[in-house]
């Protein structure tokens, strides 16, 4: 791929997300208490973490001067011991409709963040700080990921774009030999499956810092 090719996009995010919440939008609400893959959390635990994600990654951008060193003081909580520790969280009451709106309208901030705020920006995040194209491939990562350990609990299919995959695996995992499946190879990079000649992961991270 050329340079423009591996880069990602808000576009990228923007139809991550869209396939993301379409994907899960008719499912019962009486399945979203299963456990979400290998993960320790339910299914609508998962998809408040998810949205929690891609809020976090928009408020990191947000400041005139973003924090090098640390997150945005936001108060993160869990409701639950064990759950999952978050500042967004979705009011049960408003049903299935209610969460998918939390998780679009957070991949909505994190979209126009990175629509406009400057290249050249930096912000700090645990595994590297980062401009606002790779807060757009973590958020991408984020989605897929997290929709194939939600597929396996509320039981649907779910296999994301080709492109999406790569692209994600360009910017973030330039150590991964990526195979003919970027989906797969996405998945073993994230510690969710194993591969031929390649065991599952049980450590894993990506890299954030600007690509040159």
């Amino acid at each position: 791929m050329s340079g423009s090719e591996r880069q990602v996009t808000a576009d990228d995010l923007d139809r991550a997300v869209q396939l993301a919440t379409a994907a899960m939008r008719e499912v019962p609400l009486e399945r979203w208490s299963a456990k979400a893959g290998s993960l320790e959390w339910d299914c609508w635990e998962t998809v408040e973490h998810l949205g929690d994600d891609l809020f976090a990654y928009a408020v990191q951008l947000g400041p005139r001067r973003p924090p090098a060193d640390r997150e945005v003081p936001f108060v993160w909580h869990s409701r639950r011991p064990g759950g999952p520790a978050n500042a967004v969280h979705a009011d049960r009451a408003a049903g299935v409709a209610g969460l998918m709106e939390v998780l679009e309208a957070s991949g909505a901030l994190l979209v126009a963040m990175v629509r406009t705020t400057p290249p050249e920006v930096r912000a700090h995040h645990v595994f590297g700080a980062s401009d606002p194209e790779g807060f757009a491939a973590m958020g991408v990562v984020e989605t897929l990921v997290h929709l194939h350990d939600l597929a396996e609990g509320l039981g649907f299919d779910w296999s994301p774009p080709g492109d999406l995959c790569s692209r994600a695996l360009a910017r973030l995992f330039p150590h991964v030999p990526v195979d003919d499946d970027p989906w797969r190879t996405l998945l073993w990079a994230t510690g969710r499956v194993e591969l031929p000649g390649r065991p599952r992961l049980v450590e894993w991270r990506w890299y954030g810092e600007p690509r040159p």
